[in-house]
C-alpha cells in the first residue's frame, strides 16, 4: 500500500492552518458554494505532497486530515542463510565476455577466504557446452539456462530468470561485469531483489569477522576512493570493470558440477523486441583487448597532436588511446578514452604522452604492466607511477622513438 492523504471535508472548516504548516505549498484553499456557511475546503496537491505529516500536525484540533503512511518492508536478512559467492557469466553469440575470466579469478580468491563454493551463472541459447569452459576456469558449479528466448539478450527475460535463482539459491556474493550489458541488467536485478549494488568496482575484499563484501569504487569525481559495504543485505551485488584482475589460467584437470535449471518460458516478461546487433568496426585495434596502448593528454595542445599519437601506436602495433581532457576538448572521438568515465585498460605497456595523470585516469589504467610516461612536469602524478618517467617536451621525444622503432624494424 502506497500513502495516501485526504481532506475530511465534513471537518474542514477552511481556517488555513494547513496551509501555512505545510512547507512545500501543496495545500491551497476553493470556495464552496454548496456549503450551509460558505467555508472555504483545504486541497491538497498529490504531485507535490512528501506525506511529511505537518498539516496533520496543525489540524490537530478539527481532525480534518487524515494520513495513511505505507508500512515500512523490513530488508534485514538473517546472512547465515546466504552462502557461496556468484559469477554471471555474461555471454553474447555464444563467446563468454572476457571480464568472466577475470571475475571468476578475483571470486576464487575472495571463495577460498570465505571457505565457500564458487559458481558460475550462463544464461543463453545453445550453450551448455560453455559451462565446462567455467568449471576450467575455475567454478565449481554452474547453473544454466539454455533456450532459444536467450539467443539475443533482454533485459525483462534475463533479469527475471537470474532474480527468481538468486531468491532460490540464497549466495552472499554475486558479481558482473560492467559492461554495457551488466550495468543495465545488473540494476535490474538487484530491484527486483530488493538488494544493494555497488556499480563499477575497481577493487573487493572481505571482512571474515561479518563476511561483508568490501566494495571499493571511485567517488565524487574520482578525487576520492570508497569502500562501500551492504551489511543488511544479502546478496551482495557488484560490477566489476573489464581490466580490473587478472584472467584466471584455464586448468583443463578442473571436475565441478553443471546444473541445468528448468523453467517455464511463457511466464517470463519480455516488454521488448531485438531487431539487430550491428558490430563496431571502426576500430583498428580493439582498446581493452590491446596488449600496447599509446595515449596523449591535454599536453599535446592541439588535436594535430595525435598525429604522432597515432604513428607511435602504429609503429609498435598498439591502439590509441587518450584523456578525458583530450575527448572533451574534441580532439578524438569519446571510443579512445581511458579511465573512470572511459575504457579500463590493462595492457603490457601503456605510453602517456602529455597526460597529467589525475586519479579519474590513473583508476582506468594503473594496473597495466609497464607504464611510460612522456611529460615536461616532472612532479604531475602519471610521472610518479610510472615506470619509466621521460622528461621533456614530448614533440622531440615521441617523433624520436618512432625513428628508433622504424630504424630497428628496417
Amino acid at each position: 500500500m502506497s500513502n495516501q492523504i485526504k481532506v475530511i471535508q465534513d471537518k474542514c472548516i477552511g481556517c488555513a492552518l494547513c496551509v501555512k504548516s505545510c512547507p512545500f505549498g501543496a495545500i491551497v484553499l476553493v470556495d464552496r458554494p454548496e456549503h450551509p456557511k460558505k467555508l472555504k475546503l483545504a486541497v491538497i496537491d498529490l504531485h507535490k505532497c512528501t506525506f511529511c505529516g505537518a498539516c496533520m500536525e496543525a489540524c490537530k484540533k478539527f481532525g480534518a486530515i487524515e494520513l495513511i503512511k505505507e508500512e515500512p518492508i523490513n530488508l534485514d536478512i538473517d546472512p547465515s542463510h546466504y552462502r557461496g559467492i556468484w559469477v554471471y557469466a555474461e555471454q553474447r553469440h555464444g563467446e563468454i565476455s572476457p571480464v568472466v575470466f577475470e571475475l571468476l579469478n578475483e571470486g576464487g580468491r575472495l571463495a577460498k577466504k570465505l571457505d565457500v563454493p564458487l559458481s558460475a551463472i550462463l544464461i543463453g541459447s545453445n550453450i551448455e557446452s560453455k559451462a565446462q569452459t567455467l568449471i576450467q576456469h575455475g567454478a565449481d558449479k554452474v547453473y544454466v539456462y539454455d533456450h532459444p528466448i536467450f539467443v539475443e539478450f533482454l533485459d525483462d527475460p534475463y533479469s527475471d530468470i537470474l532474480a527468481h535463482l538468486l531468491e532460490q539459491e540464497k549466495p552472499e556474493i554475486v558479481l558482473m561485469g560492467a559492461t554495457n550489458i551488466g550495468r543495465s541488467f545488473a540494476s535490474r536485478v538487484a530491484a527486483k531483489i530488493r538488494t544493494g549494488l555497488t556499480a563499477d568496482c575497481t577493487a573487493l575484499d572481505v571482512d571474515l569477522s561479518n563476511r561483508n563484501l568490501m566494495q571499493t569504487r571511485p567517488a565524487f569525481g574520482g578525487n576520492i576512493m570508497a569502500t562501500i559495504l551492504t551489511p543488511r543485505h544479502r546478496p551482495q551485488m557488484a560490477t566489476v570493470r573489464h581490466k580490473v584482475f587478472k584472467p584466471s589460467q584455464k586448468d583443463e584437470s578442473r571436475k565441478g558440477e553443471i546444473v541445468k535449471k528448468p523453467f517455464d518460458a511463457e511466464k517470463l516478461i519480455n516488454r521488448t523486441n531485438f531487431l539487430q546487433f550491428i558490430k563496431d568496426t571502426s576500430a583498428k585495434v580493439n582498446l581493452a583487448d590491446a596488449d600496447i596502448i599509446v595515449s596523449g593528454g591535454r599536453g599535446l595542445g592541439k588535436p594535430e597532436g595525435f598525429r604522432i599519437i597515432e604513428e607511435l601506436a602504429e609503429a609498435i602495433g598498439g591502439a590509441v588511446g587518450s584523456s578525458r581532457a583530450a575527448v572533451d576538448s574534441g580532439w578524438i572521438p569519446y571510443s579512445h578514452q581511458v579511465g573512470q568515465t572511459g575504457r579500463t585498460v590493462s595492457p603490457k605497456i601503456y605510453f602517456a604522452c602529455g597526460i597529467s595523470g589525475q586519479i579519474q585516469h590513473l583508476v582506468g589504467m594503473g594496473s597495466s604492466d609497464v607504464i611510460v610516461a612522456i611529460n615536461k612536469d616532472p612532479h604531475c602524478p602519471m610521472m610518479k607511477v610510472a615506470t619509466y618517467a621521460i622528461e621533456g617536451d614530448l614533440y622531440d621525444i615521441v617523433p624520436w622513438i618512432i625513428k628508433e622503432i622504424k630504424k630497428q624494424n628496417s
